[in-house]
């Protein structure tokens, strides 16, 4: 099984906003970076080559991509210079008070529509973590449980 995540924001401008370069302006050395990655399988992405054209919810931003585990995944994110940005991230979006991130376990291969996404985020919030839509903390519970097995 592979691991897919579905991550939401609200941009408090326009993407054309010069308020909003910092964010736009790295995007694509950002994504070059996610593609390169060990355990990288796929993110969703318009012919502008990133996921700022597709909206889910209220207007809600996307991004969605297939990672082959986890830690992957984690290390992108806070080992990469993406972690920069995601510092900087109340500059480009909006405080969100429901959860704005979900994690699940796909088949090989499969690739989600944002449609089955944005299902699991709606999911998480209702019903909580469970085998079919989970958060870090859930993901970080595995990757301890995991090491003192293996210990």
């Amino acid at each position: 099984m592979h691991v897919a995540e579905l991550n939401i924001g609200k941009f408090k401008y326009p993407t054309s906003d010069p308020r909003m370069a910092g964010f736009m302006d790295n995007l694509d050395r950002v994504n070059a970076i996610a593609e390169r990655s060990a355990g990288f399988v796929w993110r969703l992405k318009g012919d502008n080559n990133n996921a700022t054209g597709f909206r889910v919810g209220d207007d809600m931003a996307v991004n969605l991509s297939v990672w082959t585990d986890a830690k992957s995944l984690e290390d992108y994110v806070f080992k990469t210079v993406h972690v920069q940005f995601y510092k900087k991230r109340e500059e480009w979006f909006s405080l969100m008070e429901k959860p704005h991130m979900v994690l699940w376990w796909v088949a090989e291969g499969h690739l989600p529509s944002l449609d089955e996404a944005y299902a699991r985020l709606k999911q998480y919030e209702s019903e909580g973590a469970s085998e079919h839509a989970f958060g870090w903390t859930e993901v970080m519970d595995e990757h301890r449980m995991r090491a003192l097995r293996c210990a």
